[in-house]
């Protein structure tokens, strides 16, 4: 069985989608997820095309969702619920390697992605910009305190979906032939868009812009004036927004000062906030209870209430806002050391990267590559906080550029 080339044309469309819908929410884009995965399943079996499986990047990952569900089974206070975030996670890792597929078999989507994330990207900063001088956006979302969020509406995450998705717009940009028209347009776009992150008043998504960009400008060659001139102007505009708006400067940078102080009731040192102190500190508490294994996926927000662990301020959520410490207190060390890994290569990679612009005047990495990885470093960064490792929404955002860069690294087909 083989995809005709029409059929492959409108799974492409499809599949592109997921770009606006995760704009409305994690439905559709996790049902086109799941959808794909579970026919790219099929495929690879009934076609034998295994090799999109066979890499070390997915047979660790596939056997980190083993080990989960074995958590689910053998450790959960509660399987069926735990089941939740574990049982069909892989489709996460075979989503990604159906994107691999998929630019193997038609290098259009490229563009498509492309021009979907533009026009995102666009709609997001005209609505933003209105409701940020309005107080309304353009279907009636009030803005919340000083935070942007746009078509988002009390959903506070426009800034979380522009700072992880800027560097797959940046890598597709760097392969696509342009118009010198189109230069000066992605220029400013790049420029609306950093400040608007700081807009949205999200302090994870604004460090993990200018972690990414710092990474792109320092790794890449070509575009690298052009990505430097562009941030150092966004952040002149957000400096004299921040001068201006007192309320948006307090809430991104006086309030996290103050909160890495000490706590004036009990001297005690606090990690960003009370609350984000208090939940790391719990599921710390329950990390050390079972080390090896964990209490079980999604079990932190049953467990987190019991006097045994709860500890602070705000002890309980639904999970502790750091993805290592979530994975020490759910899936233990073994789990723990499946992010890690992840880690440990993107920092191996990027300081081979470096060396050898350093020593040997070359770059081992393309600078769509190096964009890709940026995408990856913003996902496994340990020392900000984020949301649920097994969010539908957070996987979709983080599986994308992983499928970029799995085509980009394993493919026999390159895309330059």
């Amino acid at each position: 069985m083989k995809l005709k080339y029409s059929n492959l044309q409108l799974i492409n469309l499809i599949i592109v989608l997921i770009i606006p819908f995760l704009i409305w929410g994690p439905f559709f884009p996790d049902l086109i997820v799941s959808l794909s995965a579970l026919f790219f399943l099929f495929y690879v079996i009934k076609n034998k095309e295994f090799s999109f499986f066979n890499n070390k990047p997915f047979i660790i990952f596939f056997s980190f969702c083993i080990y989960c569900i074995l958590l689910s089974v053998f450790v959960a206070k509660d399987m069926m619920f735990s089941f939740e975030s574990s049982l069909f996670y892989f489709r996460i890792g075979v989503f990604s390697c159906f994107i691999w597929y998929l630019i193997d078999r038609d290098k259009n989507i490229l563009s498509y992605f492309y021009y979907a994330l533009v026009l995102c990207f666009s709609a997001l900063v005209i609505d933003g910009y209105i409701q940020y001088f309005t107080g309304t956006n353009l279907v009636g979302f009030k803005i919340s305190g000083v935070r942007v969020s746009s078509f988002f509406g009390d959903e506070l995450i426009m800034g979380s979906y522009l700072s992880r998705l800027f560097p797959l717009l940046f890598a597709l940009f760097l392969i696509k032939k342009k118009q010198k028209y189109e230069i000066y347009f992605i220029g400013a776009l790049f420029i609306l868009v950093d400040v608007l992150i700081f807009m949205s008043g999200e302090r994870s998504a604004f460090f993990f812009l200018n972690l990414s960009t710092v990474f792109i400008i320092i790794l890449i060659k070509e575009y690298q004036k052009f990505r430097l001139i562009t941030f150092i102007i966004a952040i002149i505009c957000v400096v004299i927004l921040s001068l201006n708006s007192s309320k948006l400067n307090e809430r991104m940078f006086i309030d996290p000062a103050k909160n890495l102080g000490l706590m004036e009731s009990s001297n005690e040192a606090v990690i960003f906030t009370s609350e984000y102190d208090s939940l790391i500190k719990t599921a710390y508490n329950m990390f050390k209870d079972k080390a090896l294994f964990g209490h079980g996926p999604k079990m932190f927000r049953i467990i987190c209430a019991d006097e045994k662990y709860a500890t602070g301020v705000t002890p309980c959520k639904t999970h502790p806002h750091n993805f290592y410490i979530q994975l020490l207190a759910e899936t233990g060390i073994i789990g723990f050391l499946f992010l890690f890994s992840a880690l440990s290569y993107v920092v191996f990679i990027s300081l081979r990267q470096f060396k050898s612009i350093i020593f040997k005047k070359k770059r081992p990495l393309t600078d769509y590559q190096v964009c890709l990885l940026a995408g990856i470093l913003i996902t496994v960064w340990p020392l900000t906080p984020n949301g649920n490792f097994f969010n539908n929404w957070l996987m979709i955002t983080y599986s994308l550029p992983i499928g970029f860069y799995l085509q980009s690294i394993y493919s026999k087909k390159p895309i330059i």
